[in-house]
């Protein structure tokens, strides 16, 4: 498997096998390979929202005070390359494939078919192997999903980063705030600090306690913001704001490892799908990954500041994943909606237009356009066929429903990776 092409569809055969929890394997797949996430140092964010962002903000903060970063997230937009990046350049074709026909000959060896390692184990330990190579001086590593079990969690940061708590993959992480936090905070290490965003009570609780049983420095971003306002970024809404503080906070706890002077980078931080503006011919475009109940609560905030700024409601399109999130978003939506359109992202745990429509209490029923079962109705190359041309069209709902759209409307062919609800 020389070509990217033929190690794509091996990663695809990965990917339709599941996802794998335990570390165990990614432990012997890392020995394998020699520890190369022992090679670089790095910073490890989880959190039920935010994460992504603070990962993208502290990279961008490193890069513009010289520093070489690597970053790993997921899941990505348009390619898988977009996960590996290095200096916030992704991997390339040819880095890609040669890494991963390396790992895939030491995985035949070390590996029964029946316990092969998973599509997210995989990219990481091409990630892990990438950062290693390049040498990096930092890497800024997102768990892909809760952090205790997680394939990144094999890794020996200089800090812990654990940006909010609430409620989302409750089928795998637990249906409590306990049992998520007890997960989240599976990532602190014994003698390395935490920091945390703003945590229920009971959060802070739990990991303050496991803070100290590990002798691990705790951080709050309560204390920070005491003593500090609110940075600018040229994210939108408050949380982004808090997220910024966060990062912020993070290389001063650093700072003796990595000293950094202020930048203008907060202001420059690239980070697709988080309230996301273009321009179609007249209309305002803005696309937001809304997918979960707590960042409802971040949505509503810029939906309230977006109709005072112009003065009319935006026509929304939505589609999500899962009736327990759909049961907290399609309230929000159809209270601030001119008009909604359905659709249906494909993906195996999409909600029904059927399913979203009876989520709409029947005191808040308003304009429903006929369903639109697929995104390429509405959309096509720098074209949106709905509203007129003054309109504001907010795209909100699900990752891989901003996926969709983007690919669309830049013309892109679809990875044949294809998207994962899992990463």
């Amino acid at each position: 498997m020389h070509d990217l092409n033929s190690v794509t569809k091996f990663l695809y055969s990965l990917r339709n096998k599941g996802s794998k929890y335990g570390l165990e394997r990614m432990q012997r797949f890392a020995k394998a390979l020699h520890n190369p996430e022992k090679t670089f140092t790095s910073i490890h964010v989880a959190g039920t929202n935010g994460k992504g962002s603070v990962c993208a903000m502290l990279e961008a903060i490193y890069r513009s005070n010289g520093y070489k970063t690597g970053l790993f997230t997921s899941p990505h937009l348009i390619r898988l390359n977009e996960r590996i990046q290095i200096n916030r350049v992704s991997i390339s074709d040819q880095d890609l494939a040669e890494s991963a026909n390396a790992l895939i000959t030491e995985c035949d060896k070390q590996f029964d078919p029946n316990d092969y390692p998973s599509f997210f184990e995989f990219i990481a330990a091409i990630a892990f192997t990438h950062f290693s190579k390049k040498a990096v001086d930092i890497a800024i590593i997102e768990t892909g999903l809760g952090g205790r079990l997680d394939a990144t969690n094999i890794i020996h940061p200089e800090l812990s980063i654990i940006t909010s708590i609430g409620k989302d993959h409750t089928d795998i992480l637990g249906d409590t705030l306990e049992a998520i936090t007890q997960e989240k905070a599976g990532i602190i290490k014994p003698s390395t600090p935490v920091l945390i965003g703003q945590l229920p009570d009971v959060s802070k609780t739990i990991i303050k306690e496991k803070a100290e049983a590990l002798n691990s420095d705790y951080y709050t971003l309560e204390n920070y913001t005491k003593k500090h306002p609110l940075p600018t970024t040229n994210l939108t809404g408050t949380y982004q704001k808090q997220n910024a503080a966060l990062a912020s906070y993070a290389t001063k706890i650093l700072s003796h490892r990595f000293p950094v002077k202020q930048t203008d980078a907060l202001n420059q931080v690239q980070w697709e799908g988080r309230w996301q503006k273009f321009k179609l011919k007249k209309q305002t475009l803005i696309l937001d990954s809304t997918h979960n109940a707590e960042a409802c609560l971040q949505l509503e905030e810029n939906l309230q500041n977006h109709i005072i700024e112009t003065g009319k409601k935006p026509i929304i399109i939505t589609g999500i994943l899962g009736r327990e999130r759909a049961r907290d978003i399609m309230p929000l939506l159809s209270r601030f909606a001119e008009s909604l359109y359905l659709v249906e992202p494909n993906q195996p745990r999409s909600c029904s237009a059927e399913t979203l429509t009876s989520l709409i209490p029947d005191s808040q029923k308003i304009q429903l356009i006929p369903i639109a079962r697929h995104i390429e109705q509405l959309f096509s190359r720098k074209s949106c066929h709905i509203g007129n041309e003054t309109d504001t069209i907010l795209v909100t709902g699900s990752i891989y429903l901003i996926a969709e759209v983007l690919t669309l409307l830049e013309g892109h062919s679809k990875d044949p990776i294809g998207q994962d609800l899992i990463h």
